[in-house]
């Protein structure tokens, strides 16, 4: 898991904003130019285009220029790490309350 560290790091630095959790949120729904991305959010365009630069070093979202309109889309694979570990800790954890039901089934008077 180490290996994944800085990958990690980056998808989860820019999941921090909560513009930019809008913006994924959007984009999971289908892909969508910046414009469209901007329009529900209060800042400028120079603001929603650095969020967007983040999100793109991240891995998270991909964009592709046609003509005039850049459009950005979710890169699901790029959620496979993180995903990953997040699924290592659930496991973690349930294996530790597995544990502790059994202690407490094995020893009521405790």
């Amino acid at each position: 898991m180490l290996n994944h560290s800085d990958t990690l790091d980056r998808a989860f630095q820019a999941l921090a904003d909560p513009s930019r959790r809008a913006m994924v949120e959007r984009l999971a729904r289908g892909p969508a130019s910046v414009s469209e991305l901007a329009a529900p959010l209060a800042m400028t365009m120079a603001a929603v285009l650095q969020h967007l630069r983040v999100l793109e070093a991240s891995g998270l979202v991909t964009t592709a220029k046609q003509g005039r309109v850049r459009t950005c889309a979710v890169d699901p694979e790029a959620f496979g790490a993180v995903q990953s570990w997040i699924d290592a800790r659930r496991r973690e954890w349930e294996s530790r309350l597995d544990r502790l039901t059994q202690h407490l089934i094995d020893h009521p008077d405790r």
